[in-house]
């Protein structure tokens, strides 16, 4: 009987280097080969993407993203797996819509209906959703895009809210039509078309998903949906643990079993645990010369897996929130050393929680000199700031 495959921490390294266009000598030619590279990119604090694509492209700049994004429609915004908003080719919008948000939009459904039930809002919160959702897409269809503001004018059954977390400082009136365009959105009707706002800002007109793609997307079925997820990110992410997979996924672990079984994902060793990988994909890759990383809070690379500790280390605490979410992090050789900030205004800085030799602090210190000549001026504050950004702050 022959033996699983072992992958050592180093190889799982090299891989992530290459894959996800972190090595100089392996970033992307355009923001769309970025994209492919990690299956999709994180978007929920907008500047993410940018400095996301930024980190890996070659000679990246805002206009190119926003081509793709606004001009092209080559890449979309789509709320999609563990409630995120992603940016993804227009080509995986229905893959993904039925492997992942479909489930998204139920849960958000119903959500919607308790709680404006429970506010003593309607007494039927689904005959009212559905209507409210009906007119919303009349309303959209017949202006092409339009801000939430606009539609809540248009559509009177969007009027109203409910409360969030009374009892909590960070809770508060929640109006309901951005809460019915979360529910289209997930379901795969709209999505978030053109943006008012600068890079670092997200203010999205929102559109039909029919028109502003040109065609309605064509929809798989579920489970050959999630296989064809899985391999995709079993390629960018792999081999990685099941525990990863269904946690990216935010999906069962049985759907996640029955997925890899389909795309024939074989067992393989994971520095001494067991993980998966696609059978075509066990050859060991090259060497990959050490190399110097700022990537943004959410970045994917940071977020792609549930069991981090051979990217992150002991660090877990200080470059994570509470909730999980990542700060800004520094690499240097395929790992989290620490991570970045701008304390002084728009000049980042690196904030280190070891010493990472003489060729580490000058490679990071060029990458930092390197984005602070990219941003201009510009200053980016972290939707969800780490406990080590905020002691750069």
């Amino acid at each position: 009987m022959s033996h699983p495959r072992r992958f050592t921490v180093a190889e799982r390294r090299r891989r992530l280097a290459r894959r996800h266009h972190l090595s100089p000598a392996h970033r992307a030619a355009g923001v769309r080969e970025a994209c492919d590279g990690l299956v999709c990119l994180h978007a929920t604090d907008p500047a993410t993407v940018y400095l996301s694509a930024w980190a890996r492209v070659r000679g990246f700049t805002v206009a190119q993203l926003e081509t793709a994004l606004y001009g092209e429609r080559s890449l979309v915004k789509h709320l999609a797996m563990r409630r995120t908003l992603f940016v993804l080719g227009r080509e995986l919008f229905g893959v993904v819509q039925a492997a992942a948000s479909q489930r998204v939009a139920e849960q958000e459904r119903g959500r919607l209906i308790r709680e404006v039930e429970k506010a003593g809002l309607v007494d039927d919160g689904a005959g009212w959703l559905a209507r409210a959702e009906a007119a919303t897409l009349e309303a959209l269809t017949a202006a092409g895009e339009a801000t939430s503001s606009e539609l809540r004018r248009a559509v009177p059954l969007l009027e109203g809210s409910t409360t969030h977390a009374p009892d909590k400082p960070y809770g508060g009136p929640v109006p309901l039509a951005p809460r019915v365009l979360t529910t289209l959105s997930a379901s795969g009707a709209v999505v978030r078309a053109s943006n008012q706002g600068v890079w670092t800002a997200s203010r999205p007109r929102w559109s039909t998903t029919a028109r502003w793609l040109g065609a309605e997307p064509a929809r798989p079925g579920e489970s050959p949906a999630r296989a064809e997820l899985v391999r995709r990110w079993l390629l960018a992410f792999g081999p990685a643990t099941v525990a990863d997979l269904t946690w990216w996924l935010g999906s069962t672990l049985g759907a996640v079993r029955q997925a890899l079984a389909e795309v024939g994902a074989v067992e393989v060793d994971l520095h001494g645990r067991p993980g998966v990988a696609l059978a075509g994909d066990l050859d060991e890759v090259g060497v990959v010369e050490p190399y110097a990383a700022l990537l943004p809070g959410l970045d994917p690379s940071v977020m792609g897996w549930f069991e981090r500790d051979w990217y992150v280390g002991g660090y877990r605490a200080m470059v994570f929130d509470r909730n999980g979410n990542a700060g800004p992090t520094a690499w240097w050789d395929g790992r989290v050393v620490g991570g970045w900030s701008q304390p002084g205004g728009s000049e980042v800085a690196i904030q280190l929680l070891e010493d990472v030799g003489s060729d580490g602090r000058v490679a990071l210190e060029a990458e930092a000199a390197r984005l602070t000549a990219w941003l201009a001026g510009t200053r980016v504050s972290p939707r969800f700031p780490s406990p080590l950004s905020r002691a750069g702050a």
